[in-house]
């Protein structure tokens, strides 16, 4: 995944159970009232908790069981399969699982866009780069190659007229960039928060900001299902996503809601939680910016045909 991947989970886990009938809207004929969903332990994940912890899911008749996961593609398996039924997904993850034809998946609901100093690219303390230019001929550490980092920094790169090829851009685990950078194994690293902070703390210096300017309001991250997920359980799907809509908007409103949260799935203590930034908590994409994202991507080789956002949407019921 794009986002966060080498964040390490404490807590999740469980299984799916057998469909029962909890909740008050277990009258409304549910096809299943329990789901299992794989869940990223990064702050986007914080709708599906902040659901969990207000009870819209009880309300809905539905019990919701998480499974700490850290990329979809590793759970593909039970994702196609149907015993997991819904995911925590970057937006470049599901457009390059659908492009390969491992699967048909859609955006089942939005969770976070980039805001200014989400992510970024940074070089260590007394480092001669000091810009864009200064990128040419370099190597730059990003967590998965051809995803979200490489592909916001080429932006960047040929704003600022140094070609993506004249860069070399290597794989390093966000929790080892820093090291990397020390030692002097990568000359720059793409890092997102909490990392980011932690690097600039650490004295790092950050010379481009993926996350404003050509790449202002690229979309992160939502929950992800199956095609044939939504037409085997549409009411169900009508009541999870009501319940997770719910929770966006307290998201989207009230900050401390996320920072309640998060360290209860997550190793980021509360206090970093509270003093991270984050991205823009919207119930929609912002679809033009989608679309550019997507337009990147199949630019630079790293998607075969060209995406019509249009299709990357769940339509839900009810």
């Amino acid at each position: 995944m794009a986002v966060a991947l080498a964040l390490s989970a404490c807590g999740g886990g469980g299984g799916e159970g057998q469909t029962g009938t909890t909740g008050a809207a277990s009258s409304g004929g549910l096809e299943k009232t329990q789901l299992l969903v794989g869940v990223v332990p990064v702050p986007s994940s914080a709708s599906l908790f902040i659901a969990e912890k207000r009870g819209f899911f009880k309300e809905e008749g539905l019990t919701v069981k998480t499974e700490i996961i850290q990329a979809p593609t590793a759970v593909m398996p039970k994702i196609v399969n149907g015993s997991m039924d819904a995911f925590m997904t970057s937006y470049v993850v599901l457009m390059t699982i659908n492009d390969s034809g491992a699967a048909k998946l859609k955006l089942f609901q939005h969770t976070m866009g980039g805001a200014p100093n989400v992510s970024g690219v940074v070089v260590a303390k007394g480092s001669p780069i000091k810009a864009v230019a200064d990128l040419k001929g370099k190597t730059v550490g990003v967590n998965v190659l051809k995803a979200l980092g490489q592909t916001v920094t080429n932006a960047h790169l040929q704003e600022g007229g140094v070609r993506p090829e004249d860069v070399k851009f290597v794989p390093v685990p966000f929790a080892d960039q820093l090291g990397a950078l020390s030692t002097g194994k990568v000359d720059a690293a793409w890092l997102v928060e909490p990392f980011l902070s932690a690097a600039k703390k650490g004295g790092a210096t950050q010379i481009i900001d993926t996350t404003s300017g050509v790449t202002e309001g690229v979309p992160i991250d939502g929950w992800g299902v199956t095609e044939q997920w939504l037409t085997k359980y549409p009411k169900t799907a009508a009541a999870f996503h009501r319940a997770l809509a719910k929770a966006q908007e307290v998201a989207g409103a009230d900050r401390r809601a996320i920072d309640e949260v998060v360290p209860t799935y997550t190793q980021i203590p509360a206090d970093t939680a509270a003093a991270m930034t984050l991205g823009t908590f919207t119930m929609e994409p912002d679809k033009a910016s989608v679309q550019k994202l997507a337009d990147l991507m199949h630019g630079y080789g790293y998607l075969k045909t060209k995406v019509d956002v249009g299709q990357l949407f769940a339509s839900v019921g009810g």
